[in-house]
């Protein structure tokens, strides 16, 4: 596969990651933001220009991934689509459906990376999951190709496919994230190293991988034992935690309804 030529628009932690990624084998053109700092230092590290006028982006592109926040995408295609009218514009998000573009462009897809980014972080590529969509069968192969030079796990699926990857990944990352941060408030209360339940969180999540979750669910609401619930409960009240009170209990009766 030929380089392709590519411009971003936004200059966020999206943004920087893929353009990094995309980088030693195909020309990123143009990074576009209304920030022009966070565009500058993307643009120096991919040799881009930076541009924060719509009107100057380079129409002489092959694809312009839009990495912007899910309530921005469909403002900004409105914004661009007029000045990029032969080019295939792709959005990352998991969230929102590619008809929020094909309803204002014609040529459209999704690039979708399956992943959690940070500035600092560094992304191995090769086990990240993409996922594909486009208008239109060229369009798809091309980024199918594209997928494909970065990772192994390259897949094209719906909208509605998306989303439900998107909606579980929340649950697998950012809400089991939280229970991390709430068990750290419990022990960070009474003085006790963190550090110590490290060990369990990540045989925790090795087993998740390895085997259906449910089937290695552990605990006292897996097991019935309410003596251990009714002291956990305790404790939360005495410690005056009425939030994770809530969260315990919620939990707590979820496991057990999915034994029965």
């Amino acid at each position: 596969m030929a380089g392709m030529k590519i411009s971003f628009i936004g200059a966020g932690r999206v943004a920087h990651h893929l353009a990094k990624a995309l980088s030693p084998k195909h020309q990123i053109v143009d990074v576009y933001s209304r920030s022009g700092a966070s565009a500058q230092a993307l643009a120096d590290q991919v040799a881009a220009r930076v541009v924060t006028s719509a009107e100057d982006l380079n129409p002489e592109i092959d694809i312009a991934i839009i990495a912007v926040s899910d309530q921005a995408i469909e403002a900004v295609v409105g914004d661009i689509g007029v000045y990029l009218r032969n080019v295939c514009l792709v959005h990352t998000s998991g969230s929102t459906a590619m008809q929020v573009l094909s309803a204002v462009h014609d040529r459209v897809g999704v690039f979708y990376p399956l992943q959690t980014f940070s500035f600092e972080s560094v992304i191995d590529w090769s086990n990240t999951p993409l996922l594909i969509e486009a208008q239109y069968p060229a369009d798809e192969k091309q980024l199918l190709q594209l997928a494909q030079q970065m990772s192994q796990r390259v897949y094209v699926y719906s909208s509605e496919q998306r989303l439900s990857l998107h909606l579980a990944a929340v649950f697998a990352c950012n809400f089991s994230n939280y229970c991390f941060d709430m068990a750290q408030q419990i022990v960070d209360a009474q003085q006790v190293d963190f550090s110590l339940l490290h060990p369990l969180m990540l045989e925790t999540a090795k087993k998740a991988t390895q085997h259906p979750p449910h089937s290695v669910q552990t605990g006292p609401a897996k097991r019935g034992d309410q003596n251990i619930l009714n002291l956990h409960q305790s404790l939360l009240h005495d410690a005056a935690r009425q939030d994770l009170q809530q969260v315990y209990a919620l939990l707590s009766q979820q496991i057990q309804q999915r034994e029965q």
